[in-house]
């Protein structure tokens, strides 16, 4: 990060206990190095082991991204700069709409069988991500699963949860996988309007889809880093963790603005 990027990020970044007065022991590195070597891991999709030498030991950081992982912080971090960035956009820091769609992305052999599947249409064993979007291409909800589970049915528990952790959307829209019941109920239930957009059988070739490219425009920022190019965690929450760290990337870099030459 710049310097200019630390000071937009500085303010955000949860207090640790020990500065509070709570219990615990303070860190051995800055957040700012330890963030750094995060993002060379994620952005270049080397190993752990791996780090480069001008970063902290590549245990201590994996330490630190695992205990963020646990305590909920990477999560923390992600919702704040979100907010802060649709402030800077003139927008209200929460959304009213949404977009829902999926990505299989290949999973690696360390990942056990119970949390990934195969899918029909790829022929390939592979995990599925669950994305839900804001109009701006911000990640609000993820959610990581074998292939086999259908959008369907990974829709059945993502909007609920949704609706509670965002109270002001009430439009969501997604793909034709998303037909059935799941309109009339969210309606009825959730109090929220789901709008399928399909596509057209008379159109051949690539067609851009409205609203639809706006969560496509955010499965491929994902795939620019190289790490999220397959899927190499063992547990689904580890993935979505990770997940989340390209696009806290992409936001500090909208906060600070472009970079001069």
């Amino acid at each position: 990060m710049t310097d200019v990027e630390w000071q937009r990020i500085r303010p955000l970044l949860p207090v640790p206990g020990w500065l509070e007065g709570r219990v615990g022991r303070p860190e051995g590195y800055c957040h700012r190095v330890m963030l750094d070597a995060i993002f060379c891991v994620v952005d270049n999709g080397i190993e752990w082991r791996a780090m480069p030498a001008g970063f902290p030991a590549w245990d201590r950081v994996y330490a630190f991204c695992r205990r963020w992982r646990n305590n909920g912080l990477t999560g923390e971090l992600h919702d704040r700069l979100r907010g802060k960035v649709r402030e800077t956009a003139g927008r209200e820091p929460e959304p009213a709409a949404a977009v829902i769609d999926s990505q299989p992305v290949r999973a690696d052999a360390v990942v056990g069988a119970g949390s990934r599947g195969y899918d029909g249409g790829k022929k390939i064993n592979v995990r599925r991500r669950h994305l839900v979007c804001d109009t701006a291409g911000l990640l609000l909800m993820i959610n990581v699963t074998a292939a086999d589970v259908t959008d369907r049915q990974a829709a059945a528990d993502m909007p609920p949860a949704l609706r509670d952790r965002f109270p002001t959307i009430t439009k969501l829209r997604a793909g034709s996988c998303y037909t059935g019941n799941l309109i009339t109920w969210a309606l009825n239930v959730l109090h929220l309007l789901v709008t399928v957009i399909k596509r057209s059988d008379d159109v051949s070739g690539f067609v851009v889809l409205p609203r639809r490219w706006v969560v496509e425009r955010t499965f491929a920022r994902l795939l620019r880093s190289r790490w999220l190019a397959r899927d190499y965690e063992r547990r689904p929450d580890s993935s979505e963790a990770m997940i989340r760290w390209p696009m806290t990337r992409l936001m500090i870099h909208r906060l600070a603005g472009p970079r001069r030459a």
